[in-house]
Formats: structure tokens, C-alpha cells, sequence
């Protein structure tokens, strides 16, 4: 027997789950009327979506944040193209996201799915469910949370990068500043303490080697005097603290910080897509590869 489907009943399922219209209709039908019953068919069926998209690569995506106080998370959250990045469906979940990710005190990203978004859902339900909205492959992939008594900064960068940092000392505004040093120099290393050993050694390594025989034939004292400069200089270089400061370059920020009588703790920073493999077509070698047989 068919079920009669009023529009009224369709465009309550359609507000409800946020599916298409002719989706809304099918699952109307399949579960006689019953909106309780479609709502949970569009869900599985938006699970069973999101399984066969999985190994798509997603490399797009979004960087957000949430922040109270001293407790602040950022969370990537991938998708396949830049143009889904700015739907509004994909852009809601990201918020919720985040916000889940603050409230839920998640550590790292397998609690962050298992974490409930202000709807109820798990947040890996809620992927599920943008996925068959959007029709690409969506993936909550990294976190990164700074939960501290100290001033924390959080920043974003043109949706793409992001940054937490901790500063101890200082106020909001050093601790900001810090942070968007960070996104637009990306350090890998905070002070010159923390630059691996063997980062170092392998920089004395290649800058011997450069030397002529000339200089490598000055007294050892010298030589080391001379080798010491140049990896002072590469340290400065890969370190927050010996970097110029992008605020205001005529101080470093090691000067800027000790001049507030603050101190940098940690920073974390996280920009889309980075680590993973970009699937890049070239579509004039596959025709001329085409040609050849």
C-alpha cells in the first residue's frame, strides 16, 4: 500500500535532519510515514555514505577553536575540496566541534569522536550526517588543547592555521602576539634548549664541510669560534625565542617576552592538510600517456 507523504511531513523531516528534500520523501516512504523511523533511515544511510567515502583523501578543510579562559582546543577537520570548506553545513559542524572538544575535556581525537556535539550526537555521528549533506568525505583528524592558569592565547589564521600558545607572565595581548608570530613564522622549536642534539651536530657537520682548507686550517680555537657563529645563527633561526619579532622586528622575541617579564611555556600550531599526500591530476600527461598506445 502507498503511504500519502503530505509536504508539511517532508519539510519537518527536512528541519530535523538537514537532508535533501527527495531524501527526506524516499525515507518518509520507506518507513510508512513514520518520522521518528525516517530520521533514523537517513541517519544509517548517511553512516553507510560517509563508510564508502572514507578513503577519499581529504586534505582541505578547516582549522577552529574554542576558548574559556585558560582552557583553549584547536581541532583540523578535513575535507575533500576548499569549496566545501566554506559550505555552511560543513562550517556549523566544525564550530560544534570544537566546542565539543572544550567542553568535553577530549584529550585526543578517538574521545573527541566518542565526545556528544550540543545536539546530542557523537561528533562521529554528526561527521556522518555532514558527509551526506556536503557528499564528500569529511574527517576530524587532529587536536591539539592547552588547559592552564596562565595567559593562553588562541588564534586562527585565515581558517587554515592555527595556534595556541601558553605565556606565563605578560598579559592578552603578548600572549596574541606570540601566537600570530607563530602562525606566520611557524619555529619548530620554542628555545635554544630544545633544539635536538643531533640537530646541531649534523649543522656543525655541514657547515665544516662548506669551509675551505683555508679556514679548516685555523687554530681549533678559532675554528670553533667560527663554527659556534654560524650555528648560533641557524638556532635563531629555528627557535621562537631567536626569531625577530613580527611585531615589532627590531627586537626578538626572547626581547620582547623577557622585556614584559613573561616567559613563553609552549605553543602549538596547526595548519590544514599538512603530512597528508595531495592526489594532484595531470590531466595533459594522461592524455599524451593516452595517445601513446
Amino acid at each position: 500500500m502507498t503511504t500519502n507523504i503530505s509536504a508539511g511531513l517532508v519539510k519537518e523531516l527536512r528541519e530535523r535532519t538537514g537532508a535533501g528534500m527527495m531524501e527526506c520523501k524516499k525515507a518518509l516512504a520507506e518507513n510508512g510515514g513514520d518520522i521518528d523511523a525516517a530520521a533514523e533511515w537517513l541517519r544509517k544511510s548517511g553512516l553507510a555514505k560517509a563508510d564508502k567515502k572514507a578513503d577519499r583523501v581529504a586534505a582541505e578543510g578547516r582549522i577552529v577553536t574554542a576558548q574559556d579562559g585558560g582552557k583553549a582546543v584547536l581541532v583540523e577537520i578535513n575535507s575533500e575540496t576548499d569549496f566545501v570548506a566554506k559550505d555552511e553545513n560543513f562550517l556549523a559542524f566544525a564550530d560544534a566541534v570544537a566546542q565539543a572538544a572544550l567542553v568535553s575535556g577530549a584529550a585526543d581525537i578517538d574521545a573527541l569522536k566518542a565526545a556528544k556535539v550540543a545536539t546530542g550526537e557523537t561528533v562521529e555521528e554528526a561527521r556522518a550526517a555532514v558527509v551526506a549533506k556536503v557528499g564528500e568525505n569529511v574527517q576530524v583528524r587532529r587536536m591539539a588543547r592547552i588547559d592552564s592558569s596562565d595567559n593562553v592565547a588562541a588564534y586562527i589564521h585565515g581558517g587554515r592555521i592555527g595556534v595556541l600558545v601558553e605565556v606565563k607572565g605578560g598579559d592578552a595581548d603578548l600572549a596574541r602576539g606570540i601566537a600570530m608570530h607563530v602562525a606566520a613564522m611557524n619555529p619548530p622549536h620554542n628555545k635554544a634548549a630544545d633544539v635536538p642534539a643531533e640537530f646541531i651536530a649534523k649543522e656543525k657537520e655541514i657547515e665544516l664541510a662548506k669551509m675551505s682548507e683555508k679556514d679548516k686550517a685555523k687554530p681549533a680555537e678559532i675554528l670553533e669560534k667560527i663554527i659556534s657563529g654560524k650555528i648560533n645563527k641557524i638556532v635563531n633561526e629555528v627557535t621562537l625565542y631567536g626569531q625577530p619579532y613580527v611585531l615589532n622586528t627590531d627586537q626578538t622575541v626572547e626581547q620582547a617576552v623577557k622585556a614584559a617579564g613573561a616567559d613563553v611555556v609552549r605553543f602549538v600550531r596547526l595548519a590544514v592538510g599538512e603530512g597528508i599526500e595531495k592526489v594532484v591530476e595531470d590531466y595533459a600527461a594522461e592524455v599524451a600517456k593516452a595517445m601513446q598506445v
